[in-house]
């Protein structure tokens, strides 16, 4: 096979393989850090001071309370 295939061997091949010191170890400074040395700029997590706006709140029970009159008239309307 030409080592490519679903059956290589995983191993590396010291022969072929920059890198590799005797016994198939890695010198220091061969391999890159564990983790990104620059951070994501998130900073601290901060919790919200507040739910729910009130504005939005107010909106919503104030369409709540509409669209209930609106059934409850439209139920005494077909009873009648």
């Amino acid at each position: 096979m030409n080592g490519y295939g679903p059956t290589s061997n995983p191993d590396p091949e010291p022969s072929r393989t920059t890198g590799l010191t005797p016994g198939g170890s890695v010198p220091p400074g061969e391999t890159p850090p564990a983790e990104a040395s620059t951070g994501t700029g998130a900073g601290p997590h901060r919790p919200l001071k507040r739910g729910w706006a009130r504005g939005p709140l107010v909106i919503i029970v104030v369409l709540a309370i509409a669209v209930a009159l609106f059934f409850l008239a439209y139920a005494i309307i077909v009873a009648m």
